[in-house]
């Protein structure tokens, strides 16, 4: 089984490292759209031109399921992604949901995430009593692209977005960003232990392995890589550097166009 899925950057390595642990014979395609990143301070039209673009191109590379690994996204452009490609579309935002058993609900979001509560809406849905709040972080994504996360500036930059969530006694915090599972242990140095972390990715990989247990005798095994490509639609050596850093594999990176009258692949 082949499964699709994306991101604006490293932020999806996050998701891909949870699916590979649960599900190592399937294959995948990781798209990275480096070129337009960060997603996080881009318009909802804009998200709809890059959804539009991204869904597209998948729909040309015969895959059995999709993987949304961009929280942006997927507050945003879920129904769109949904309609556009003709398989079975997972997605974090909603894995999650569910799953959320405390009544004092944090999220740390991108500005374009937050703007659409989708986080608030969709534990709501689940957990009408539920008190959430959600903390847009418009400074996490290009820092830990730039390497920064050791840095003293991170750290200054996460306890100013931590205090107004601790200010009202959160007991769960949802990582609502695929790149910030990334500086997680920044976070729960910040964080009182009486705090639960929830990285959506977990909720999402269960759901996967689901389907794919459901589904897997209609399909040849294999070993993970064996059959995996990966994508970025610039700066595609560095980026191999980076999945050397976060993944610990070193694939080659090919380079991608997503405007719809010059994908290549």
């Amino acid at each position: 089984m082949r499964i699709g899925l994306f991101d604006s950057g490293v932020g999806g390595f996050t998701v891909l490292k949870k699916v590979i642990e649960l599900c190592p014979n399937s294959s995948f395609i990781y798209l990275a759209d480096t070129a337009r990143l960060p997603y996080g301070l881009k318009t909802t039209d804009e998200i709809f031109q890059i959804a539009e673009e991204i869904s597209f191109w998948f729909s040309k590379q015969n895959i059995d399921a999709f993987l949304v690994a961009c929280n942006t996204t997927n507050a945003i452009a879920l129904d769109l992604l949904k309609k556009n490609l003709d398989v079975p579309v997972f997605d974090l935002i909603g894995s999650v949901a569910s799953t959320i058993q405390e009544s004092r609900v944090g999220v740390m979001a991108t500005p374009s995430t937050v703007r659409t509560k989708a986080y608030t809406n969709a534990i709501l849905e689940f957990k009408p009593r539920t008190f959430v709040i959600e903390q847009p972080c418009p400074e996490f994504v290009p820092m830990i692209e730039m390497d920064k996360i050791n840095s003293e500036d991170l750290t200054n930059v996460a306890i100013g977005y931590l205090q107004p969530l601790l200010n009202q006694k959160i007991d769960t915090l949802i990582l609502g960003c695929s790149h910030y599972p990334l500086i997680t242990p920044l976070i729960t140095k910040i964080l009182p232990s009486s705090v639960k972390l929830v990285d959506p990715a977990e909720a999402l990989s269960l759901k996967l392995k689901l389907f794919i247990d459901s589904k897997m005798s209609n399909f040849s095994k294999k070993k993970f890589l064996i059959d995996s490509k990966f994508y970025a639609t610039s700066d595609h050596k560095y980026f191999s550097l980076k999945a050397k850093q976060w993944l610990n594999l070193f694939p080659e990176v090919n380079l991608v166009s997503l405007q719809k009258k010059g994908c290549v692949s």
